[in-house]
């Protein structure tokens, strides 16, 4: 009888309504006293269970969850709710489990396949989260949250392609949602797409024309495209407006340097005060066009001053030792560095410009010393592994060693002309000739300008007896450094054997 006052319906109408008014506590007290006298009532259990879900008592909830699908296996507002119970606890399979259980049941529940396909997602297990968002798709084509957790999870896989046209059909359903209009032109930017960039980032203009940080990124674009002349103006209508932006004013300052107008460039980045994030960055620049210019002199009084107001960046201190190093006045650059590890003695840019001093005041141990604690501080530091396998290999000595060193460089660096040749010149000097010259080739190919990576292919093709190919490569390298010795000796010896 539903008027009965002892009655589980009278009960959990009144527990409900206690939850509708934030009275949990009674709710719960309702519930628990109506089990006692009607154990199987299936309603009072799913009300209890949502309190506790509400009370963010998962443990329990999933309890009353379970009791229910003891009494009624195919209660789907139960295995729903059980397996959202058990995320929360982190018990992830057994959600994954109960979810699966219940699109068993109703293969078309909407939020299982939902909630199911992004713990899978969470767990890693892209193929069958994909699937899901997929299958939730078919059930509602355009829901938010879908598309947004599909293009996630292609980013994560690196499949930027598809999760850009995941975007593009997002902004179709949502044509007035920023962010993801935001989101597909970063991941245009990421895949060069320059053209496909910049117009979504100007249709986000006409949308939202003051966005600041949206005129600043078609500016990067132009400066990438190196339409240094758009870049300019762009940047310098929005200093106007923002005259204490330092990040826009960096930013001029190195579009004025690639424009060939170094003058104006300095007059910008000078304008930068040290207090700014930027003025490290800004004062190393006008280091580097300082020298460019050949003005080395200055360069080095600029990049002092600049650390005496910041000296905290190790950028600083490497670029001006190497400028101490290029004028020979090693015992300044031995100095300065030692002043720099002083200020930050974890330092990994100090310790590895303190590997190349040492090595170019032929100093070998205290170098590769160095570089290994390079490598204490940071052991994926490719330039410091190529270093000392290189070092290793130019003297014929540890070269199972530096080989492992070298190409774990080369994966963390793929691609790189400089750690090939460091591999083609260990397998010269295993005398494994034929991979030598393939690497050694490679890297030619990829620093097409290095006149010791030419030299090293020509020492591999005389070693391997193919004298017209080594005298072609001396050549190439000796264009490149005319003023080398060694090249020339080699080329005459060859010239010599040839007769």
């Amino acid at each position: 009888n539903r008027l009965d006052p002892a009655s589980p319906f009278l009960a959990r109408e009144i527990a409900f309504l206690y939850t509708e008014k934030g009275e949990m506590e009674k709710a719960l007290a309702i519930c628990k006293k109506t089990l006692e006298s009607h154990p199987y009532d299936i309603d009072i259990r799913l009300l209890l269970g949502g309190i506790y879900l509400h009370q963010k008592k998962y443990e329990n909830a999933a309890v009353e969850y379970r009791r229910v699908i003891d009494l009624d296996p195919k209660n789907l507002n139960a295995l729903f709710y059980l397996a959202t119970s058990q995320a929360e606890l982190k018990r992830y399979n057994d959600a994954v489990a109960s979810f699966q259980e219940l699109i068993r049941i109703d293969p078309d529940h909407f939020m299982a396949n939902y909630y199911l396909a992004r713990i899978l997602a969470d767990l890693h297990r892209y193929n069958e989260a994909e699937a899901g968002f997929r299958k939730t798709l078919t059930l509602r084509p355009q829901f938010e949250p879908v598309l947004t957790d599909l293009a996630s999870l292609y980013e994560k896989q690196k499949r930027i392609t598809e999760a850009i046209e995941i975007f593009r059909i997002f902004i179709k359903a949502y044509p007035d949602k920023q962010q993801a209009r935001i989101k597909l032109g970063e991941l245009l930017l990421r895949e060069k797409r320059y053209d496909e960039a910049e117009q979504t980032f100007q249709e986000i203009l006409k949308l939202d024309p003051a966005n600041r940080e949206v005129h600043l990124t078609v500016g990067l674009i132009y400066l990438e495209r190196g339409q240094h002349e758009k870049a300019i103006g762009k940047l310098t209508t929005l200093l106007k407006e923002h005259p204490t932006e330092y990040r826009l004013m960096y930013l001029l300052g190195t579009a004025y340097n690639e424009t060939g107008a170094p003058e104006k460039a300095l007059s910008v980045l000078e304008g930068i005060p040290a207090t700014a994030d930027q003025f490290a960055l800004a004062q190393l620049r006008i280091g580097m066009i300082l020298k460019k210019q050949l003005r080395v002199s200055e360069a080095i009084d600029s990049l002092r001053n600049a650390i005496r107001k910041k000296n905290d960046w190790p950028g600083l201190y490497s670029y001006l030792a190497s400028l101490y190093e290029e004028s020979k006045r090693f015992s300044e650059a031995e100095e300065l560095l030692m002043e720099g590890l002083r200020v930050l003695p974890n330092s990994v840019d100090l310790h590895y410009s303190f590997g190349v001093l040492y090595e170019k005041t032929d100093r070998f141990d205290q170098s590769i010393s160095a570089m290994r604690t390079v490598l204490k501080l940071d052991p994926d530091h490719a330039d410091a592994l190529n270093f000392i396998g290189y070092m290793y290999a130019d003297r014929g000595i540890h070269l199972d060693e530096a080989e492992t060193m070298i190409r774990r460089a080369l994966v963390l660096k793929p691609g790189s002309g400089y750690i090939t040749d460091s591999l083609g010149w260990l397998y010269f000097k295993k005398n494994r000739l034929d991979e030598a010259i393939r690497y050694l080739k490679e890297a030619s190919e990829t620093q097409s300008e290095d006149a010791t990576i030419f030299e090293h292919l020509g020492d591999a093709y005389v070693g391997a007896g193919q004298l017209r190919e080594a005298m072609e490569a001396y050549e190439k390298a000796y264009q490149l450094n005319p003023e080398s010795e060694s090249l020339k000796k080699k080329m005459e010896r060859l010239r010599k054997d040839k007769k």
